[in-house]
């Protein structure tokens, strides 16, 4: 009879472990999406996913040169014309020698 007082605990800590994993799985469920959809399959796909990604800028021979190098080592392209690189993480992360963003 002396444990029946920690079984409502029990219970609610068990519901919300499962509550916070439910959310977490969706979190990692949609961000894996993002990523999915950055990805190319063979570097052949490079040059028309960094036409579109270049398509708005003033510098396009530079923009599209890095683009397919940084596409065909990360079989990657971050959708959009600007930013959303966090769904790229080796297009991301690769930098020049200044630290600078090396892939547009």
């Amino acid at each position: 009879m002396a444990g029946t007082g920690r079984q409502p605990y029990s219970s609610i800590l068990i519901l919300l472990s499962l509550l916070l994993l439910i959310t977490f799985s969706h979190v990692a469920e949609a961000y894996g999406r993002a990523s999915a959809s950055a990805r190319v399959r063979r570097s052949s796909e490079c040059r028309p996913r960094c036409v579109k990604r270049c398509k708005d800028t003033s510098h396009k021979k530079p923009c599209m040169f890095f683009c397919v190098k940084c596409c065909t080592k990360c079989l990657c392209v971050p959708p959009g014309t600007y930013g959303n690189k966090e769904t790229c993480s080796c297009y991301n992360n690769w930098k020049t020698q200044e630290g600078r963003p090396k892939c547009p």
